[in-house]
């Protein structure tokens, strides 16, 4: 499937005839012997959406839009370069020294990574989805790997291109390996502890996420303890007027911070990718 975006008058008019562009553009497409049919044509809020058998090559792209912009009624000038519903693609990078220049002291940063890819050419024209990951391989080893997602074309060719290409960092040779995506160390949102998922966590029941009390986070206000009046303290405690946040700051079961346990302050929420 692909979208040629263009505007409305564009779109009518090449609708009229949709039978018709649908068999001589396959026509087009058969002569330079290319295995992509066309199903059918339809209209989308962006322009005209072409429906494929197979997943449509750069060749096939410039055949078919070559055919639209010379479609008699068609300004061409509203016309834009067609293109394909985007994909995600996981990378991974190994080889990489962790510690530059020998020194235990110096760690492999983000910043460093990203030097080395706009110094690749094989990164040329990739865009990453996300920010880059940097961890160890192992806590006693000396080795790094890179976690890269990025945007590709259905067809997965962009990954393709990359997958087991090699290139130099320093005296070391890293290369490019394909992987499923790294969702790193996960949190159960039972306990709020990092290291096991919701579903193999074995305490009853849930703990709120502010008080780290036994009850669920939505009704901290009617189980937690801060927010009940209580008259025996000097001063007497208030009862919190419902809607308002809590003005208590708990500590987080798991650095002990004064924040949430799911804050993004938390250094374990910062070092979820790390396997130390």
């Amino acid at each position: 499937m692909l979208v040629i975006p263009m505007d409305n008058d564009n779109i009518s008019n090449f609708m009229k005839n949709s039978l018709v562009h649908v068999s001589n553009i396959n026509r087009s497409l058969r002569n330079a012997k290319s295995e992509v049919l066309i199903d059918f044509i339809c209209s989308d809020p962006l322009g005209i959406m072409i429906v494929t058998n197979k997943v449509s090559l750069q060749s096939d792209l410039l055949i078919i839009e070559n055919y639209v912009k010379s479609t008699n009624n068609i300004n061409t000038l509203q016309v834009k370069v067609p293109w394909q519903p985007q994909s995600k693609s996981y990378l991974k990078i190994i080889g990489i020294l962790f510690f530059s220049h020998d020194n235990t002291q110096n760690c492999l940063t983000l910043n460093d990574i990203k030097n080395i890819i706009k110094q690749n050419q094989i990164f040329d024209n990739i865009t990453l989805i996300s920010k880059l990951h940097v961890i160890k391989v192992f806590p006693k080893l000396d080795m790094a790997i890179v976690w890269i997602n990025i945007w590709d074309v259905q067809s997965s060719s962009k990954a393709k291109s990359l997958i087991n290409w090699c290139f130099n960092i320093d005296r070391f040779i890293a290369t490019v390996r394909g992987t499923n995506m790294n969702p790193g160390v996960p949190q159960c949102k039972n306990c709020r502890k990092w290291g096991h998922s919701t579903f193999s966590c074995r305490i009853q029941g849930a703990k709120c996420v502010e008080c780290n009390r036994l009850h669920k986070s939505e009704n901290h206000y009617e189980f937690g303890w801060c927010c009940k009046a209580n008259p025996k303290t000097n001063p007497p405690h208030l009862e919190m007027k419902k809607g308002k946040s809590c003005p208590y700051s708990f500590k987080c079961p798991n650095c002990q911070g004064n924040h949430q346990a799911d804050s993004n302050s938390c250094p374990f929420w910062r070092h979820r990718f790390n396997r130390e």
